[in-house]
């Protein structure tokens, strides 16, 4: 059967994995929310978040990590002082050099829809879609998707099998015409295949331990950069 669309993850897909310090990270929010307890601050930040991953990982996406506000109120942070918000867009921005997407991702999302196939993203995240769709739209594919699907939307998250079946519902596709593109063998490429998709692997992230698990699985293909995606594409189409 013809492909008629691929779902890409975005983090490690999209935009190429980098190593880096999460606490790090934490601390340029606390730095700013809470300077004279900003250490301990970013280290219960940190935990809290690695934690929820941990759990997401461990319990296959039936419980998702929920959204950044509980994660702070966890914390003891105010979320309604104007300190959050100035941290918050602080720790954001810090992320700011790791979230740019792929060079080959603008060439190959058009030419996949010039074919008439259908384009989205899903993606695991604690993060707000506004802050997602602003990185997209700042690199100039934000247009290029037919629909975003975001868990920190959702009560789950990949792998679990009601996120993948959300974005096909709202593509208007069967499983079996569709592929998913991603770094990670569990969340990504066994979840798509648990609903019939086919899976492409990009195998080049750093993935911690915690969350992470190969458990014998297969891709159905496996690429080295993410623009040899619609070479795959093409040949299961012709199929």
């Amino acid at each position: 059967m013809a492909i008629n669309a691929v779902v890409f993850d975005w983090g490690g897909t999209l935009t190429p994995w980098h190593n880096v310090d999460l606490h790090e990270l934490w601390l340029g929010y606390a730095n700013v929310y809470d300077p004279t307890n900003a250490q301990q601050l970013a280290e219960t930040l940190n935990h809290g978040e690695q934690a929820r991953w941990s759990r997401q990982f461990e319990t296959n996406g039936e419980i998702g990590t929920g959204v950044l506000d509980e994660l702070f109120h966890e914390a003891g942070v105010d979320t309604s002082d104007p300190r959050h918000f100035q941290a918050l867009d602080t720790y954001l921005s810090g992320w700011d050099p790791h979230t740019y997407t792929d060079p080959e991702a603008i060439e190959l999302l058009e030419e996949l829809r010039g074919r008439g196939i259908k384009t989205a993203v899903l993606s695991n995240t604690m993060w707000p879609r506004r802050h997602h769709e602003a990185v997209l739209e700042r690199d100039g594919v934000l247009h290029l998707f037919d629909y975003l699907l975001f868990t920190s939307e959702t009560a789950t998250g990949k792998p679990h099998k009601s996120v993948f079946a959300d974005v096909l519902y709202n593509l208007d596709v069967e499983p079996q015409e569709a592929v998913f593109v991603g770094d990670r063998l569990f969340d990504d490429i066994h979840g798509a295949q648990s609903i019939g998709m086919k899976g492409i692997w990009i195998p080049h992230s750093n993935i911690p331990a915690s969350q992470s698990s190969d458990l014998g699985i297969t891709p159905d293909a496996t690429v080295q950069r993410l623009g040899e995606v619609i070479n795959v594409v093409i040949g299961w189409s012709a199929q």
